[in-house]
């Protein structure tokens, strides 16, 4: 037995934060949303995919964002999408990791991502 990779990732989010997780994921991100499968449609929240790249939301009951916990996500034009993440006024703080550029921002509900050069 062993694994073999990481088939997505979940982040939580509030009731009713749908729209500002498409704003935010394929607004702003560029991740297209996907379909929920029928049986988990009616619980909210929502899905976005790209190649081998898949992002869920769940609406999770009590919510409060990941704060350190956080995926880190490979973007072609690291320092463009910085830029429009400023724009949109989120607040982006670069880094480097091992020589390799990056940032960190939150999303709309304060869960935390880091963007890493690809």
């Amino acid at each position: 037995m062993k694994i073999v990779a990481v088939d997505h990732v979940q982040l939580a989010m509030p009731a009713g934060g749908e729209e500002e997780a498409r704003a935010f994921y394929a607004g702003l991100l560029g991740l297209p949303e996907v379909p929920k499968p029928p049986e988990l449609a009616a619980r909210g929240g929502a899905w976005f995919e790209s190649g081998g790249v898949k992002l869920h939301l769940g609406v999770e009951e009590g919510f409060r964002p990941a704060r350190k916990a956080h995926p880190a996500l490979v973007v072609a034009g690291l320092a463009e999408l910085a830029e429009t993440l400023r724009g949109a006024g989120y607040e982006v703080v670069e880094g480097e990791l091992q020589g390799r550029a990056r940032f960190h921002v939150h999303d709309p509900f304060g869960n935390r991502l880091e963007m890493l050069e690809g």
